[in-house]
C-alpha cells in the first residue's frame, strides 16, 4: 500500500476497496515492490493528465479523448476506468500537489528512467492532443521533466519524438513522413547509417513492452508500449529504405 500524495489520491479515488488493490493492477503473482511501482506509475499517470489537461484554463475535448483513448488502450474494466477517472479529475483541482506528486513517483521507481520517461511521454502527448502547446503546459512538461531527473536538453528529445509521433497519428492513415521518421528516432537527417541503427536500437531499448513490464509499467499499458515499438520499427525502415533508393 502507498502512503504519501499518491497513496492519498489512488486511496481517494477507490474509495473503499482501496485495500483489495486495483483489479488486474494489483501485481497477482508479482512482488510486492513491483505491485508498488505499479500502482504508482497508474495513480501519478492519470492524475497528472488531468493537471496537464486543465493548465491552459479548460479541458478541451480533445483531451479528454487522448484519455479516454489511454484507457480504451489499457482494456481497463469498469471499475478501474473509475478509478481513472476520478484520478484525472483529482489532477484538475486546483490544489493538485504536481511536484510532490512527482517527487513520491520518481522515488518509487528507484531510477527506473525508461518507466518514468515513458510517464512524462504520455503527459507531452496530452499537452500536444488539442494541436498546439499552451505556455503553461510547457512548463509544466519542463518542471515534471526536472523532477524526475531528465536534463532539458533530455526532455527535448522527449518533446520533439513525441511530436512527431502525434503528428504521424494525426495525418489521414497516419502516413509517416520522412522528417517524422528522423524525429522519431531522435537523429538529424544526415546522420550516418551507424547513427541511424544505433538510435533504432536505443529506441527500441528503452520502448521494450516486455522490459518495461518488468520494471513496473501496468501489463494493461503494454498496448500503448506496443504501439511506439511500431512506430520506431516503421520509423527506422522508411528511413534505411530511403537510403538504398
Amino acid at each position: 500500500m502507498l502512503g504519501g500524495p499518491l497513496g492519498a489520491l489512488f486511496g481517494a479515488a477507490f474509495g473503499h476497496n482501496f485495500d483489495k488493490g486495483l483489479g488486474n493492477l494489483d501485481g497477482e503473482g508479482l512482488g510486492q515492490e513491483h505491485e508498488r511501482i505499479q500502482t504508482a506509475f497508474f495513480t501519478a499517470t492519470f492524475a497528472t493528465m488531468g493537471y496537464v489537461a486543465k493548465s491552459d484554463g479548460q479541458v478541451s475535448q480533445t483531451e479528454i479523448f487522448v484519455a479516454e483513448d489511454v484507457m480504451r488502450q489499457m482494456r481497463l474494466d469498469e471499475r478501474q476506468k473509475q478509478v481513472a477517472q476520478q484520478l484525472f479529475n483529482a489532477g484538475k483541482q486546483p490544489d493538485f500537489p504536481l511536484q510532490a506528486t512527482l517527487q513520491q513517483f520518481r522515488q518509487e521507481c528507484h531510477r527506473r528512467r525508461n518507466l518514468m520517461q515513458m510517464f512524462l511521454e504520455i503527459q507531452v502527448a496530452i499537452a500536444l492532443s488539442d494541436g498546439k502547446l499552451d505556455p503553461r503546459e510547457s512548463n509544466i512538461l519542463q518542471q515534471a521533466a526536472s523532477l524526475l531527473g531528465f536534463s532539458q536538453a533530455e526532455y527535448r528529445a522527449i518533446f520533439e519524438r513525441m511530436q512527431a509521433q502525434t503528428h504521424v497519428r494525426n495525418q489521414p492513415q497516419a502516413r509517416m513522413s520522412m522528417s517524422d521518421a528522423y524525429a522519431l528516432l531522435g537523429v538529424p537527417s544526415g546522420a550516418s547509417d551507424q547513427e541511424v541503427k544505433k538510435a533504432y536500437r536505443r529506441q527500441m531499448n528503452q520502448h521494450h513492452p516486455d522490459k518495461l513490464v518488468s520494471k513496473g509499467l501496468p501489463e494493461e499499458m503494454m498496448a500503448l508500449a506496443n504501439k511506439k515499438v511500431q512506430d520506431i520499427r516503421e520509423a527506422y525502415e522508411l528511413v534505411m529504405a530511403s537510403r538504398k533508393t
